[in-house]
This record gives C-alpha cells, structure tokens and sequence, in this order.
C-alpha cells in the first residue's frame, strides 16, 4: 500500500498517492473486482497484455 507524509500541500499529497496508487495497480484492482467477469473474458485480457510490448 502506497503511503504519502503531508508537510504542508494535501493536494500535492493527494497527487502524488494517487500515482503510487495507479503505478501499484490498485485502482485496476478495484475496477476488476466490482463486476463479475466470464473466465474466458480474463483469459482474453490475460493474453492481449502479454502481447503488449
């Protein structure tokens, strides 16, 4: 989990986690879990991104 200290500026904080958070693949994650998806649609994203350079 992404941890960020705030010293003054919470928006440049806030910035900044959520970077961390994207670069982690948290948000992805999420975004996946919310809805139910079909085993062959996994393995087709699975595949499509090991294709991606």
């Amino acid at each position: 989990m992404a941890e960020v200290k705030v010293i003054d500026n919470f928006e440049k904080a806030m910035r900044i986690f959520k970077k961390q958070c994207q670069r982690e693949g948290f948000l992805m994650q999420i975004k996946e879990k919310r809805y139910y998806s079909k085993p062959s649609e996994i393995k087709r994203r699975k595949r499509a991104k090991s294709k991606r350079p």
